[in-house]
């Protein structure tokens, strides 16, 4: 097991970032070039293990490289930076298959910040390696800085050709290796996992498995929901430019010290990030149609394990559907209720498996001996997912719909008026379409907007419920809420059985008037009079109206339940809303709900995810009074 790491300082968080310093200002300057530390015994080249350097993962020999990496259609080449661990005493054409990994997040200084000044491989998949007992079992890792990261040179892109380019060259270089068997899985978390997607889109010679834990299915909606801005939108872009301005340690190598300070050196790559992540706003941008890894995955064939959070504030599961659907190879997943955790990981709270479920590095294991190795062993269910009521069930594919239909959520108005500002709190309309009155009337029950928790630690930042904390919106109630001039809310009839709504629910809007618009789903429990919130999603409207989707979701309405969803201003979550203060017309409105029957549901193993409480006590109001019901639930 690795030493733990010397931390001197932590960069605000990467993926999920809100608001980061400029990194002209808090970047960490490139340290002074300096020999390397000599170790106990041999050298990098040559080969570190943990009695050399504690930094070196037990049982593992380290070494560094260097290859190049052209971008298609452009005669910029780059240099990318690879740390290799090894079995400990393989000889050097001593042939294992591959488990690698490409990101931002490998510089020997730190994942996001400047942690430690030891000279060492990264420590980010230091779980897998032992968890797995990668080593013992004949596996060499590899991990690869994207460009303009660690000391990869070139210009950040945010998963652009450049970019795309790096993982292509990461797995034919893994795959041509002299101690490599030809045969290369991907590994990663969050952006790590993108970047496996990537790989099974592209399909590079050798690629033959891909772990991803936790994705982005397509770059756009990270920072935009259809045309509207999210609250990362500068913040998430400028994080990336402070990681990559992260130079390397006093102990590295001059080579690999001035490619570190690669972006330092060239503001340009810095300012043009920015700058074209804040310029394109529409997903049909050239730039994004470039990053859109759910449209690209048609027809691709790598053997895939993913999971992922239904209630997941960091990447979410917007296109997941859409990914799925494309790749036709064989495809596993471990999916429910849960926030940015990996599968083996605990919740600091309760000492509990965060996802719930056991054994998820032994079931990666067998994932990667079966697709790099050929051996067969245990079968595991190729999809195992948690409901919101905490119980697993093993699937062959996800969704499984038994009845799809557009649902009418009927017409109304509503006032664009956005989030109440101060102004409006005090009573002043002024630009927002209310009266003083009104005014009024929403400050005092409109619900605050997003609250955010940040894990010590942790890589990613925690952006918690759209509705705020359980104390914010003590007094909120979702009937209320139609009462105002802002938002209107349709009702369900009750469910007549048990109904899971599964899938990507799709909205389609024909309304008159300029504006935005905020979809909200709700689980109604008529008895305890509470509604809890299931899903959302914004959109610019267009001239006519507007269809989007909401996220990919899978939920159990228990018999008896009800469905609201509410139509409205944009008045908080994770969105920076421009809104018009003109009045929207909705003049008809459906919603495509996919449902599925759980008469048929196979149990597997696994306990609830400690954070499925959390999420339903953050993210549940009181319904107030019911109204009569105009549509149905799709019964399956």
């Amino acid at each position: 097991m690795k030493r733990a790491l010397i931390r001197t300082s932590v960069v605000a968080a990467a993926l999920g970032a809100s608001a980061l310093t400029s990194p002209t200002s808090a970047a960490p300057a490139a340290p002074a070039a300096a020999a390397p530390a000599a170790p106990a015994a041999g050298s990098i080249a040559d080969g570190v293990t943990n009695d050399e350097n504690p930094g070196v993962p037990v049982g593992a020999s380290w070494t560094e490289h260097y290859f190049r990496a052209a971008q298609a259609g452009s005669p910029t080449t780059v240099t990318l930076h690879a740390d290799v661990l090894r079995p400990e005493g393989l000889a050097p054409t001593e042939k294992t298959p591959v488990i690698l990994s490409v990101g931002p997040y490998f510089n020997h200084a730190g994942q996001t910040g400047q942690e430690t000044d030891e000279v060492q491989p990264s420590s980010r998949f230091d779980d897998l390696i032992d968890g797995a007992s990668l080593m013992e079992r004949g596996y060499t890792v590899v991990l690869v800085d994207n460009r303009g990261f660690g000391a990869s040179t070139g210009c950040l892109d945010w998963m652009g050709a450049g970019e795309q380019a790096d993982v292509r060259k990461a797995v034919r270089w893994s795959a041509s290796r002299p101690w490599s068997t030809g045969k290369v899985g991907m590994y990663g978390k969050s952006y790590d996992a993108v970047t496996g997607l990537w790989g099974a889109d592209l399909d590079p010679r050798g690629l033959e498995a891909v772990v991803a834990q936790e994705p982005l299915w397509n770059m756009y909606p990270y920072l935009y929901s259809n045309d509207v801005p999210r609250g990362n939108q500068t913040g998430t872009p400028l994080a990336y430019n402070s990681i990559a301005s992260l130079g390397g340690t006093s102990g590295d190598t001059d080579r690999y010290n001035q490619a570190a300070a690669y972006e330092q050196q060239h503001p340009e790559c810095l300012a043009r990030n920015l700058r074209d992540n804040v310029s394109n706003t529409s997903q049909r941008d050239p730039y994004w149609a470039l990053r859109n890894q759910a449209a690209k995955a048609t027809g691709a064939r790598t053997p895939l394990f993913v999971t992922q959070g239904f209630t997941e504030s960091n990447t979410k599961p917007e296109q997941m559907e859409q990914y799925l659907r494309n790749h036709v190879g064989p495809t596993r997943g471990w999916l429910g209720p849960w926030e940015h955790v990996r599968g083996n990981e605990v919740d600091p709270r309760t000492g509990e498996l965060s996802q719930g479920r056991s054994g998820f590095f032994a079931e990666v294991g067998r994932f990667y001996d079966r697709h790099l190795k050929g051996i067969r062993s245990a079968k595991d269910p190729a999809f195992a997912i948690q409901d919101n009521v905490g119980q697993w069930r093993a699937q062959r594919t996800w969704p499984v719909a038994d009845t799809t239909r557009a649902v009418s959520i009927g017409s109304g108005r509503y006032v664009d008026a956005g989030p109440v500002e101060a102004a409006v709190r005090r009573g002043d309309a002024t630009g927002t379409g209310l009266s003083a009155a009104q005014a009024r009337r929403v400050a005092e029950l409109q619900v605050p907007p997003t609250t955010v928790e940040r894990r010590d630690g942790d890589v990613d930042q925690q952006v918690r419920s759209s509705l705020g904390t359980a104390a914010e919106r003590a007094d909120a109630e979702l009937s209320v809420a139609g009462l105002l001039p802002t938002s209107y809310q349709t009702w369900s009839r009750p469910v007549r059985q048990e109904t899971r709504v599964t899938g990507t629910p799709r909205v389609t809007l024909t309304t008159r008037g300029e504006g935005q618009v905020h979809v909200t789903m709700w689980d109604v429990d008529p008895e305890a009079q509470t509604a809890t919130l299931i899903n959302e999603n914004v959109a610019e409207l267009g001239a006519r109206g507007r269809a989007f989707d909401l996220k990919g979701m899978d939920w159990t309405l228990a018999q008896g339940h009800r469905m609201a969803i509410g139509v409205g201003t944009i008045t908080g979550g994770s969105w920076r809303p421009l809104p018009s203060g003109r009045v929207v017309t909705v003049r008809d409105a459906t919603v495509r709900l996919s449902t599925q029957s759980t008469a048929d549901d196979v149990a597997t193993q696994g306990a609830e995810s400690p954070w499925l409480a959390r999420y339903l006590e953050d993210n549940t109001i009181g319904s107030g009074d019911l109204p009569a019901g105009t549509f149905r639930v799709p019964t399956p």
